[in-house]
């Protein structure tokens, strides 16, 4: 995909940034909690950003390559496949939280 050439540098530049602040701020508030829902956001994210790795190395495919469509195609869908495997853990993850825990009472 044709872009400016500074372009590609800083929407990496922004997605790791973003990315890894999530990341960080995630695994801070496992440790302080211990809830096991963060484990499933935490996958979630690392996910996440694979996909968006095949993403953008989907958008850097040369289109005078010679099989250039078809590698964009096979990049986009294992993004797709693995951004739709990383909504499956975020669900998980949210479910976890909302569940209340129940306590026996002697």
């Amino acid at each position: 995909m044709p872009m400016e050439e500074e372009i590609m540098g800083m929407l990496v530049g922004g997605f790791s940034i973003v990315i890894g602040i999530t990341i960080l701020l995630t695994i801070f508030f496992f440790l302080k909690s211990k809830r096991k829902g963060y484990l499933f956001v935490l996958m979630h994210f690392l996910l996440f950003s694979t996909a968006g790795y095949f993403l953008l190395h989907a958008m850097r495919i040369d289109p005078n390559h010679q099989m250039a469509s078809e590698e964009s195609s096979l990049q986009l869908g294992i993004a797709g496949v693995i951004w739709a495997a990383s909504m499956v853990f975020l669900i998980i993850g949210l479910y976890t939280f909302s569940v209340k825990k129940t306590r026996l009472k002697l």
